[in-house]
């Protein structure tokens, strides 16, 4: 099926698609965890919990494989650089006890995705220690297992984990579809900058297009199936 996209349209096949849901987690988006702590408004972030809803829904109605990813790290912090533990000078770090347990630890409740967009039985999450979904986890071997060659990406912040893992894809051979209204930044300039690099040059690392377009496209697909039936 065909999806009206920047920097032109996107030829989607499900049968080799995958969704991959971002970083969707309590710290990141919920008021008084780690983002919000940073300085950060959440509602920047949260916008995009509606959209990803209605496009969760309608994949999950076609039958196509969904990924969701979390950033955190082992709780003995093993797998911290002390670079990244350190950066930012804040008094308080990846590790210490936040409003929902220790921060960006994994098993802690901020570190666990919103219920919103709470993962269903069977689908794979990827518990990643950086900002790309590809560095130092399966993501890539599950999705050549699956047969993946296409990504429909989500999730947030754009212009960090967003653009890393596609970049990470586009090195990969993937082709990837980012939703722009499904993905945010505490910064809106960013996120606007973040989409633009994507779609940039004729689409150096991949294709832009809002939920509804897509959704749209899904529906159609799924009516012209049941008809065929």
């Amino acid at each position: 099926m065909l999806v009206e996209a920047e920097p032109y349209d996107y030829s989607l096949n499900l049968a080799v698609a995958a969704l991959l849901i971002i970083d969707m987690q309590r710290d990141f988006l919920e008021p008084g965890g780690f983002g919000e702590m940073l300085g950060n408004d959440v509602s920047q972030l949260r916008r995009t919990i509606a959209p990803n809803k209605a496009l969760l829904a309608v994949w999950r109605a076609v039958g196509a494989l969904v990924i969701h990813t979390r950033e955190g790290h082992r709780p003995d912090l093993a797998d911290l650089p002390s670079a990244k533990k350190i950066r930012g000078r804040g008094a308080t770090r990846i590790g210490d006890p936040g409003p929902m347990g220790r921060i960006l630890v994994r098993g802690e409740a901020g570190h666990d995705i919103i219920p919103e967009l709470y993962p269903a039985a069977g689908e794979p999450v990827i518990d990643k220690p950086g900002k790309g979904a590809f560095f130092a986890t399966d993501l890539h071997a599950i999705l050549q297992n699956q047969g993946i060659q296409q990504l429909v990406v989500t999730g947030v912040t754009t212009e960090v984990c967003v653009n890393t893992t596609v970049r990470e894809a586009n090195d990969r051979g993937y082709d990837c579809l980012v939703v722009s209204d499904c993905c945010g930044s505490y910064f809106p300039e960013f996120h606007e900058m973040g989409l633009r690099m994507i779609a940039a040059q004729g689409g150096i690392f991949g294709w832009v297009a809002p939920s509804a377009t897509i959704i749209q496209a899904l529906k159609s697909s799924m009516m012209m199936k049941e008809s065929a039936e």
